[in-house]
């Protein structure tokens, strides 16, 4: 079963309140609060590696992962490891395409040099995963999709599957998952449901995504960390992941 220290924040749900030093503190320790063990770094504001890290160190708070920029991470991966270093992470996800692929040829050529970059990372012995959004799911001239392109053609490079991208592309996201199963040690989970008469991004368990088929198929792929996001919310993001941290404590966790 899924165990308590598994569940992480993703502090991009929380970029609006994590401008500054001081409110990069204070919603840590509300992160805290509410129950989380870990955090994936991302979408805060200016604040030295070394005191960011001190600070989750005193709450108690494992940074599991970071996202870096794509281009960053393509054209300067000694920048990435010397990042992660510093934060005591072995983890990090290329979180966007930073070119859009055209053809296959294209997407084939941009798998090649993330692999280049996820193997000196493994050199290393960091760990380089991809997130996935929606337009990872078009299709190219021959049918492909994107997103198989990548991973049949970047052998080192390890997933970070995001479960609402996923039903956003017209995909089942518990297929992905155990597709990716031994290759995934990253999870997103993010609820997807209806609101308006428009897509929107719900606290999980308050969507309409299959969590129980989501969370086994997590635990036998050997996801290590599931990483709660919402990029939108609805209501107070402190809330939300409040929400969905109770719905995983509640069912999941043993």
């Amino acid at each position: 079963m899924m165990k308590k220290q598994q569940i992480a924040a993703q502090l991009y749900t929380l970029r609006d309140f994590l401008k500054t030093e001081p409110e990069i503190a204070e919603s840590l320790k509300k992160v805290k609060a509410i129950g989380y063990d870990a955090v994936q770094i991302s979408g805060m504001g200016p604040i030295a590696e070394e005191k960011l890290a001190a600070i989750c160190a005193d709450l108690g708070l494992d940074i599991c992962a970071t996202h870096e920029g794509g281009q960053m991470i393509v054209e300067e991966p000694e920048r990435v490891i010397e990042r992660l270093d510093k934060l005591n992470c072995k983890y990090t996800a290329y979180p966007w395409p930073h070119i859009i692929p055209a053809t296959r040829a294209e997407a084939v050529d941009l798998a090649h040099r993330i692999n280049a970059s996820a193997e000196k990372l493994a050199a290393a012995g960091k760990v380089l995963c991809y997130h996935n959004h929606d337009i990872e799911f078009m299709r190219m001239e021959d049918g492909a999709l994107i997103l198989d392109l990548f991973y049949d053609n970047a052998p080192a490079l390890q997933g970070e599957i995001d479960t609402f991208w996923v039903q956003a592309g017209g995909q089942n996201p518990s297929c992905w998952v155990r597709k990716l199963s031994g290759r995934m040690p990253l999870l997103h989970l993010k609820d997807y449901g209806i609101h308006e008469r428009q897509r929107a991004m719900f606290p999980i368990g308050s969507g309409n995504l299959d969590w129980k088929s989501i969370i086994a198929e997590g635990e036998a792929a050997g996801v290590e960390y599931f990483i709660v996001e919402q990029d939108v919310c609805l209501k107070d993001p402190f809330e939300s992941l409040a929400d969905s941290f109770r719905y995983l404590v509640k069912n999941f966790v043993k």
